[in-house]
């Protein structure tokens, strides 16, 4: 039976987010290799991939402010060089996917295909990343700059992007792996939270609001409140906060396997 699944790659996952534009390899190689994996087990599953910044694009980005606007020719500058650097790391991903596991994906740039405005996406073009996934192609997008019609510029983390492609697309699952366990009840030295609601995370008040790293896109509050907003928009829809570290975890997770912290609607 087809699934579609959306699977986000934090940036903290795939990067080291306290080194400048480092790459983690290793990691990168194996989690190709778990989609890989998935893939095959299960002919009907379809995703779509998006990945984080981390310590490529969320440096310059804080540098020159360029999530809160851009209008002056330094911030156009800053601009730039946030998309270099967002760039870069996508063409390292999609190197990956090619050379380490031979899968068929197709990166689909932000920067090229989405409007903004106020922040979040205006318009966006969705043809061709149906056409992909149609044809059994997995289409790659990732937080990238973003022209705004009311800030000039602006940043649209993977999450921003997700919450527009799920009302179009709508997903069965949507996976966030990181380097966390899930959402904890207090953070860093909580446990992990099994299932955050709408009415549940009313009584929650000690997410972390930041990353320990730099992170303009903000933090685990920021993320859960994206994805609550999904859920109950898409009752059916689930989403999963889990940790992509461990060998497995990624493609137990494409397989259906319910790890760390489920968000899910109330009903």
């Amino acid at each position: 039976m087809s699934e579609l699944v959306f699977l986000k790659l934090g940036g903290s996952l795939i990067t080291d987010k306290h080194t400048e534009a480092t790459l983690r390899p290793d990691v990168v190689r194996r989690i190709v290799q778990e989609i890989a994996a998935a893939r095959q087990a299960n002919s009907g599953l379809r995703i779509v991939l998006g990945h984080g910044s981390g310590s490529f694009g969320h440096v310059p980005a804080k540098k020159h402010g360029t999530r809160q606007g851009v209008n002056s020719p330094e911030q156009w500058l800053g601009f730039v060089e946030v998309w270099r650097y967002a760039s870069a790391l996508n063409q390292a991903i999609m190197g990956a996917l090619q050379a380490v596991a031979d899968q068929p994906a197709i990166s689909f740039a932000p920067v090229s295909s989405v409007l903004a405005a106020g922040g979040g996406v205006q318009s966006w073009n969705l043809q061709p990343i149906r056409a992909a996934l149609a044809a059994g192609i997995i289409p790659v997008v990732y937080g990238d700059v973003i022209f705004d019609t009311q800030l000039g510029g602006t940043i649209l983390s993977t999450e921003d992007l997700f919450v527009h492609l799920a009302a179009e697309l709508q997903p069965a699952r949507i996976l966030l792996a990181g380097n966390d366990a899930g959402v904890y009840d207090r953070y860093p030295d909580g446990t992990v939270v099994p299932r955050i609601t709408p009415a549940s995370y009313a009584n929650m008040n000690a997410l972390p609001g930041a990353s320990a790293a730099t992170d303009v896109t903000g933090g685990m509050a920021s993320k859960v409140e994206s994805m609550l907003g999904i859920v109950q928009a898409m009752p059916a829809c689930q989403i999963s906060i889990f940790s992509g570290i461990e060998d497995g975890n990624i493609q137990a997770a494409l397989l259906g396997e319910q790890l760390g912290t489920l968000i899910a609607s109330d009903e």
